[in-house]
């Protein structure tokens, strides 16, 4: 049987005295597009940099396929190559075209050649709709175009999940649309996916399971439907009504 993309155990985190992760135990499934909720400071985003070691864990355990990366003997540059992560914020070179933004890391870590990474990068592109971008410098894009490279630099690297903190939070309300659009299609083609996010709607529509957190642990999670039309805790009861859940 074939291990989960990402399971974990007992998590754990602290900064310093303050405790931010308690006790996190769930299971990411192959193809499962699951939705991370919760009030700012709930934890999500530290959850999500946790799985790829950006975050030390305090205790616990992370198994990417199988292989624990919180492990001391873990290979955890060659555990993070099967992980595409897209930050709020673009982390693109400002100084590279955006065909050479998607060729470095596939370069650098996966020592493709020029023309291997190069007809990638054109693949990877049309996937998120923007092949005449190719040679454009990032500041001649939109917030929107940006993250869509972003997006496009992890799917280069043929990830098997992609990890997403809250991509669209740094955009305006209407290039939101496009960059969701993308979700949903790498969704549809069966990426394994964990996404926080403030976008109720996407979860609505997306995703499998949601898990609503707040301080540090997990309080409810199940199916979007259940869970944000028939939430069971006052807890996510509370924070739907403040969103003003549809």
């Amino acid at each position: 049987m074939t291990a989960p993309p990402i399971e974990i155990r007992d998590l754990n985190k602290y900064f310093g005295e303050l405790e931010v992760l308690r006790g996190i135990s769930t299971t990411i499934r192959h193809g499962e597009v699951v939705c991370l909720l919760g009030p700012s400071g709930s934890g999500k985003s530290t959850l999500l940099r946790c799985v790829n070691r950006l975050e030390e864990p305090t205790s616990g355990s992370i198994l990417i396929e199988g292989e624990d990366i919180t492990s001391e003997d873990a290979d955890v540059d060659g555990l993070r190559t099967r992980i595409g992560m897209v930050f709020q914020q673009f982390n693109l070179f400002p100084h590279l075209t955006v065909l050479r933004n998607l060729r470095i890391a596939q370069r650098k870590v996966l020592r493709r050649d020029t023309d291997e990474a190069t007809k990638i990068a054109e693949e990877m592109l049309a996937r998120v709709g923007l092949s005449d971008k190719i040679d454009e410098h990032p500041s001649r894009l939109s917030g929107g175009q940006q993250q869509r490279v972003a997006i496009a630099r992890a799917l280069c690297m043929n990830p098997d999940m992609m990890l997403f903190d809250e991509p669209t939070s740094a955009l305006d309300p209407e290039l939101i649309g496009e960059v969701l659009d993308v979700m949903r299609e790498l969704a549809e083609a069966g990426m394994t996916m964990l996404v926080v996010t403030h976008e109720m709607g996407f979860a609505l529509q997306v995703a499998d399971r949601v898990i609503f957190m707040d301080e540090g642990v997990i309080v409810e999670e199940g199916p979007p439907r259940e869970v944000l039309r028939n939430p069971q805790h006052q807890r996510t009861k509370k924070f739907l009504r403040a969103i003003e859940i549809e």
